[in-house]
């Protein structure tokens, strides 16, 4: 049986039960705490000149991937630490590499899949190799960084703490409808393509995280994904120029080759994230690991089979 991680304090004040342990604090706080440090990181990184254009590639990637790190990462903490003080066992040192390893080999696995298809397609052709390809800045900033931040707010605060105010169904709902929506500001996005992507990381990696209850497994996902489609493949990322090792044009229909937002919006990634994410229901579902919010009381969650 899954346990949530979170549930409030049978003896706290009703004020505090509002304004500090609800679902809906919980993750207003945290979002402020890591706006605040952001700002805080890049007056500073403008202050030293990082920002400037002709930084050298190096130091301006560590500022930028210090600023994805830094107030997401510790903003958590202290969320989890201060305010729900219990240990963050989804984000725990003994599951950092073991599970950031199995999600590394997992993504890429995932995206080699999905631009395999392409390929026998005809949607993705090779037509050369290039070494001079920066794959550091990519690795840190487009793979480690993103995974990193992007998972503790979608995964780890949105979709945890709405999965313990509300349930297993509206947590998925909400945080795909977010992490779709936030992409949609990306270059080429479409309607369709902030669709995809709310499926194949909405709700794809909200199921990993229910069934498994580990970050690092999403965010080694999350940063193969990332980095495999382009600096391997050279296919844009959300949208994002990529230059990779591997040299290619994607002919044909853009709803297969998923046009200038990248492979994410491509067909093949969210039928293969759908048969994915269908596996996993029937596993949580055989496992009865959905959690239901039962009205009748307040104060708790249940966890009940469909």
């Amino acid at each position: 049986m899954n346990t949530i991680a979170y549930q409030t304090p049978a003896d706290a004040r009703k004020w505090k039960r509002r304004l500090v342990y609800s679902p809906l604090a919980r993750i207003v706080i945290f979002l402020l705490m890591a706006a605040a440090a952001l700002a805080m990181l890049t007056v500073g990184a403008r202050l030293m000149g990082l920002d400037v254009r002709g930084t050298p590639v190096n130091p301006q990637s560590l500022s930028i991937l210090v600023r994805q790190l830094v107030p997401f990462v510790g903003a958590y903490w202290i969320l989890v630490y201060f305010i729900e003080k219990r240990t963050p066992v989804e984000l725990a040192w003994r599951k950092v590499v073991p599970h950031g390893l199995a999600g590394i080999f997992f993504g890429a696995a995932f995206i080699a899949a999905t631009i395999g298809v392409m390929w026998l397609a005809g949607s993705y052709v090779v037509t050369g190799t290039q070494d001079d390809v920066d794959w550091v800045k990519p690795l840190l900033v487009v793979g480690l960084g993103a995974a990193v931040s992007e998972e503790i707010v979608f995964r780890g605060v949105i979709f945890r703490i709405a999965e313990e105010g509300l349930g297993t169904w509206p947590a998925l709902a909400i945080s795909a409808l977010f992490f779709g929506g936030v992409h949609i500001m990306n270059p080429g996005a479409t309607v369709w393509s902030s669709f995809a992507i709310a499926v194949e990381a909405g709700v794809l990696l909200g199921l990993v995280y229910h069934l498994t209850r580990s970050l690092p497994l999403v965010m080694g996902i999350h940063m193969a994904w990332n980095f495999v489609q382009g600096t391997v493949f050279g296919v844009p990322v959300s949208g994002g120029a990529a230059k990779g090792w591997l040299i290619s044009t994607r002919p044909g229909n853009e709803w297969l080759s998923g046009g200038a937002f990248g492979a994410e919006a491509s067909v093949v990634a969210v039928a293969l994230s759908l048969v994915a994410s269908a596996w996993m229901l029937n596993y949580a579902y055989r496992h009865r690991t959905i959690f239901v919010r039962r009205w009748r009381s307040n104060k708790t969650i249940e966890a009940t089979a469909p």
